[in-house]
């Protein structure tokens, strides 16, 4: 039953669409909190006993093109996001290395281990998992992807937050679906965010801590 088409279907709409969207809604936020908590150990659970997932590094992964190709993507996006802080809000120019390096180095661990990695197990290790054969269409499958990972950033209320996010989910989208590897996409997805803190895009895009860019 846990595999049902039916079932996924079901449940791919009320864990990526109707969570993240109602977390927009005036309700109690234990609530909220109680609602994804719940959501991720079920999740978690389907992960691990009707998956049967593995995270270890497959030996035939290929390191030097996923290097190369990572690099020449965090070029251009670093090059487009110095230019882009520069321009609107040069102040925040590499606010936080600047003025305080510990809250630095401490932004850049807590968003590795305590969101990147999660984000990836759900939304790229999970979805194509569970949802990969629904979509017969790779770039259907990709766009998908993108624009739910984008929902569940809604919360943040900022359309630069959620542009940012859609754009990344093609990218963490399309690196997942070539390596199937949770590893190399977290490390695209923490290379890229720990960027745009360290750039200065973190008081632009509403995430806290960044009062010293202020």
């Amino acid at each position: 039953m846990m595999k049902t088409v039916t079932y996924r279907i079901v449940e791919f709409f009320v864990l990526f669409i109707v969570l993240p969207v109602s977390l927009l809604l005036p309700y109690n936020f234990e609530i909220k909190v109680g609602s994804v908590v719940l959501a991720f150990v079920y999740l978690v659970i389907a992960l691990f006993k009707t998956e049967s997932i593995s995270f270890k590094i497959a030996r035939d992964i290929d390191w030097r093109s996923f290097i190369m190709n990572t690099v020449l993507k965090f070029v251009i996006i670093a090059i487009v996001t110095t230019l882009y802080v520069y321009i609107l809000q040069p102040a925040s120019l590499f606010c936080v290395p600047r003025n305080n390096l510990g809250l630095w180095v401490i932004i850049l661990l807590v968003y590795t281990l305590l969101s990147v990695w999660p984000q990836e197990i759900i939304y790229r290790t999970f979805f194509f998992k569970r949802y990969g054969t629904l979509f017969r269409s790779r770039n259907l499958l990709i766009f998908v992807n993108a624009v739910i990972f984008s929902l569940a950033h809604l919360f943040f209320r900022n359309a630069l937050v959620i542009v940012l996010t859609f754009l990344g989910g093609l990218l963490f989208a399309y690196t997942y679906y070539k390596s199937n590897s949770t590893t190399l996409v977290s490390i695209e997805h923490a290379l890229y965010g720990n960027w745009l803190f360290t750039v200065g895009m973190g008081e632009m895009l509403a995430f806290p801590g960044m009062e010293t860019c202020s």
